[in-house]
């Protein structure tokens, strides 16, 4: 699963389909959890909190495509653009934004 942490903000934003369970279950409990694996069995980082679903992209550029888009490392940016929103549109993605109450574990990046 895609995610990005804006660390300023205390946000995580998940990339996921709209037919997802999660997102049901979100729609009955907006709390969350995200737990993330580190680079061996004893490291890990965890956040909580209240998280809300976007409305689904409907169409390529809209608000939603764009934060999609803002979640991808410089990297991983597509070559063509406006085919990777078209697709974001017919995979009816959205975001989750997880606004982190609490974040704990042993594999926490201080500075950001």
């Amino acid at each position: 699963m895609l995610y990005s942490w804006d660390p300023e903000a205390r946000i995580v934003r998940l990339s996921t389909t709209v037919d997802r369970i999660k997102v049901k279950h979100l729609q009955r409990s907006p709390h969350a959890a995200l737990h993330v694996q580190g680079g061996d069995v004893w490291s890990f980082a965890v956040a909580e909190g209240a998280a809300e679903a976007s409305e689904t992209t409907t169409v390529p550029g809209d608000a939603v495509g764009r934060e999609l888009l803002a979640m991808l490392p410089t990297a991983a940016k597509p070559e063509d653009e406006d085919a990777f929103l078209k697709q974001l549109v017919a995979e009816r993605r959205i975001v989750i934004r997880l606004r982190v109450e609490r974040l704990y574990g042993t594999a926490l990046d201080i500075n950001g």
